[in-house]
């Protein structure tokens, strides 16, 4: 069994070798190989789907109730920002430097050292599950919820992005809606046509300014957000198609299903959603993982941005070394001490729940 000390230095030097290897969404086949490799290392078997990767503890219990571990290994492409070369680790200051560093490479290999750290315990009170999956930063379909009906049943998951070791019990979910206003084109001149224009901008009007009644403990109102709009080819042609965008921040406090009703219900255009998988989450404050959390004096909130957690049907919470602010942007880092406290803290939650 490896001392805390050497799961703290695996943990960096795995890292380092991830932040090396270039692993933007659909493109995490090589990355996906270094973790079955440092797998094979600790004579941990491992199973593969594309680009995901997962193992079971050794004396692995159907009896007993499942955790998930779960992070992702894929990163966004490198901020054109960067005055640092994205795909070299450097240390300096306490920080390792490098692409997915922070996000989510720290939380990523603090969870793998906690896998390994309770991998071949005989009478622990739970099995452990560790998958390092996929196509997390596009929301794509070849990541966790690809794998999730190889894996045991699940009773809970841990979550692993930068949160500062913060726990989200409540994360909110994405609706994105494209919307079609229709008119009748005419000549702008004249007093002819029906402006798709002001069509739109009547319902636009109303998904400014709508609140949803029912609002959520933890993570407070949906808000709803144009961000695209289309029409027109011509200045001399009332237009007879408007078409616009909307990002819908939904709570735990609907389902996606109603908050789509709500709107169709309130508004004139088509509506099309894109997709209802992103969907919210919450667990109850009463669960084991959250009274381990409130043991150790975590702050407990709801997270505004989605993850992986949104696909996984089991209660679950979102906690890790790192700062959400620091994801995504140029020179990404992670502090050393942020990595190895992750660690520390992963394996005490678990103990206490």
């Amino acid at each position: 069994m490896l001392t805390r000390e050497q799961l703290h230095t695996q943990a960096l030097d795995l890292l380092k070798q991830l932040i090396a290897t270039p692993s933007v969404s659909r493109e995490e086949d090589k990355t996906a190989s270094i973790l079955e490799e440092f797998f094979l290392r600790h004579k941990v078997s491992t199973k593969r789907r594309a680009n995901n990767v997962w193992a079971v503890n050794k004396h692995f219990d159907p009896e007993r109730k499942t955790i998930l571990l779960n992070s992702h290994h894929d990163t966004v492409r490198p901020n054109p920002g960067y005055t640092r070369d994205p795909f070299q680790p450097s240390v300096e200051d306490g920080k390792v430097f490098g692409l997915g560093s922070n996000d989510a490479g720290g939380p990523l290999v603090s969870l793998i050292a906690t896998f390994l750290h309770f991998y071949d315990k005989k009478d622990f009170k739970y099995n452990l599950v560790m998958a390092a999956t996929a196509e997390e930063e596009i929301s794509g379909t070849q990541g966790i919820e690809s794998i999730w009906p190889e894996l045991p049943d699940m009773d809970a998951a841990i979550v692993g992005e930068p949160t500062e070791m913060d726990v989200a019990v409540s994360e909110k979910g994405l609706l994105v809606v494209d919307c079609v206003a229709s008119g009748k084109a005419g000549h702008a001149a004249r007093d002819e046509g029906e402006n798709a224009i002001y069509k739109a901008m009547e319902d636009i009007q109303w998904f400014r300014t709508f609140q949803f009644p029912k609002v959520s403990e933890s993570l407070g109102h949906i808000k709803m957000s144009v961000t695209i709009i289309q029409a027109g080819q011509a200045h001399n042609q009332v237009p007879s198609e408007c078409r616009f965008t909307v990002d819908i921040r939904v709570t735990d406090a609907y389902t996606l299903e109603e908050v789509l009703n709500i709107v169709r219900e309130h508004t004139h255009c088509t509506i099309v959603p894109r997709s209802l998988r992103i969907r919210p989450s919450a667990i109850s404050h009463d669960h084991p993982l959250v009274i381990s959390a409130t043991k150790l004096n975590k702050k407990l909130y709801g997270s505004p941005t989605t993850s992986d957690r949104a696909l996984i049907p089991v209660p679950s919470i979102k906690m890790g070394p790192g700062s959400s602010s620091r994801s995504h942007m140029a020179d990404e880092f992670i502090f050393i001490k942020e990595v190895t406290q992750g660690i520390d803290d992963y394996i005490q939650l678990i103990e206490l729940a």
